[in-house]
């Protein structure tokens, strides 16, 4: 079997290496180095040692993972000839990816190796910065990290910062959710004699005055919550706050039915700053329909049912199901198999009850649910073939509402406004437009421009009865024309 002895080199000098590594290095016949640039070897270089290191890979390719890779790939030719000997800095098995690809060419059959020695650098730098990891930390790779996944309640300990480019791009990940001045230290040669500690504002990371192999960058816990408001735990407890039993009287009250005209707003709001393409009021809406999703979930918790975990694993688990395309073996040829796909999927998870119609009723809105009746209808033939149909049966329920605000009852004109309702639906079905969306965007238009009419009023006397129903309507055709000239 191929056998290959990795050695750690520890994280300071000769001084902090164990006497056994010592002599294990000393008495290495063939010995590999995944770098030259380490203290301890720069020390036993003086004492006669000798090995080769792996510092030309690093010159023929343009990022370290396939450097990693073919360090490991050759250490395994090498073992051919014999047992190797391989020296990296620190401990093997911490933040070490040539020794981590090894260990799978060990599962594989490929190699046999044997692991021992050396000092992680956690060990000086928990020293070095006088923190105690029982609190909880995270160590994190440089080249690698994704802000998403650090928890800034905990110590943070960022490896692989080699150079200023390394620590830019740190510098930006963790800009996505610290403050710009958040202070971050900068650790080199951590336990060695030659061990700084320089702490500085996070937009300066970059601009530390040297950055080597050596260095490590720790991000302090964010006690206080204000520093840590781009985080979705922060914002989980501020909710629970709200509801305990110190926190607001408002908020505790509130129920799932209480909520839903809140939750209807928010949404039509959101609507509109997408309608005006504005990403300010975008983002801030989308900011109040997560307070009502937060809302709401915190109610499911507060009363045992369901939590915010639920809620994830539930829509993740149904991204997950309705797209085979993305996370199995399915193809598509574009979007129109996408919709199939997601239907058949949905049709298997929610089987057809009694009625074609059943789930489609929207109890926030009469005008989708019309909506979602005659569109599901339509999918079995049951509509007209063309608009022109639709447009017909508009006119008939038009002359049969005349009709009964003429001699019917008040039942009879209700239910005769109903059915031309219903027709407008329908024709707003054959012409692809939201009924739900034309009624907003109405409704608005309509606040804005009644709101121009009493401005104009307060202007003038200030009271409606002063002014003729002909001078109110010249107000708001005069609010017309500003709105087409974007004013």
């Amino acid at each position: 079997m191929k056998k290959i002895h990795i050695i750690g080199l520890g994280a300071g000098d000769l001084d902090q290496l164990p006497l056994g590594v010592y002599r294990k290095l000393k008495n290495a016949e063939r010995l590999y180095v995944r770098t030259a640039d380490h203290p301890v070897l720069a020390e036993l270089a003086k004492e006669g040692l000798t090995y080769e290191s792996f510092d030309a890979v690093y010159e023929k390719h343009d990022d370290f993972a396939p450097v990693y890779r073919e360090i490991a790939d050759t250490l395994i030719q090498l073992s051919e000839e014999g047992t190797v000997t391989y020296a990296v800095p620190g401990h093997p098995l911490v933040a070490e990816q040539t020794v981590q690809h090894l260990i799978e060419a060990e599962k594989s059959g490929r190699c046999s190796l044997m692991i021992e020695g050396g000092s992680s650098f956690l060990d000086s730098i928990f020293g070095a910065l006088r923190i105690d990891p029982i609190d909880g930390f995270q160590l994190v790779d440089g080249m690698t990290m994704k802000s998403d996944y650090l928890n800034m309640t905990q110590h943070i300990l960022i490896a692989q910062i080699y150079d200023t480019f390394t620590a830019s791009e740190a510098k930006l990940t963790l800009m996505e959710k610290y403050p710009d001045d958040y202070p971050v230290t900068i650790v080199t040669a951590a336990g060695s004699a030659q061990e700084q500690l320089r702490t500085v504002p996070l937009h300066e990371l970059d601009r530390a005055a040297e950055i080597d192999n050596l260095t490590t960058v720790y991000v302090p816990p964010a006690m206080d919550a204000q520093q840590r408001l781009k985080e979705w735990q922060t914002f989980r407890e501020v909710i629970a706050t709200l509801r305990s039993p110190d926190g607001c009287p408002w908020d505790r009250e509130q129920t799932h039915e209480s909520l839903m005209p809140y939750l209807l707003e928010e949404a039509h709001e959101l609507l509109q700053a997408i309608e005006e393409q504005d990403d300010e009021a975008i983002a801030e809406e989308l900011g109040d329909v997560l307070l009502q999703v937060f809302l709401h979930t915190q109610i499911g918790q507060d009363n045992g049912y369901f939590q915010l975990e639920d809620v994830l694993e539930s829509i993740s688990a149904k991204m997950i199901r309705r797209h085979p395309h993305v996370f199995g073996d399915a193809k598509v040829e574009g979007s129109d198999d996408v919709v199939s796909n997601w239907q058949a999927i949905k049709a298997q998870e929610k089987p057809v009850g009694n009625s074609l119609l059943d789930g489609q009723d929207r109890f926030s809105s009469s005008l989708t649910t019309s909506y979602n009746y005659q569109k599901k209808a339509a999918k079995v033939g049951f509509t007209w073939h063309d608009a022109e149909g639709a447009w017909q049966k508009f006119e008939e329920e038009l002359q049969e509402f005349k009709v009964e605000l003429a001699n019917g009852s008040k039942e009879e004109q209700l239910d005769e406004l109903g059915d031309l309702l219903f027709t407008l639906v329908n024709i707003a079905r054959f012409h692809d437009l939201s009924p739900e969306q034309a009624m907003v965007q109405a409704n608005r238009k309509f606040r804005g421009r009644f709101g121009f009419v009493e401005k104009k009023v307060k202007e003038g006397t200030g009271s409606f009865i002063d002014y003729t129903l002909d001078q109110l309507d010249g107000f708001w055709n005069e609010a017309k024309r500003l709105a087409r000239k974007g004013e």
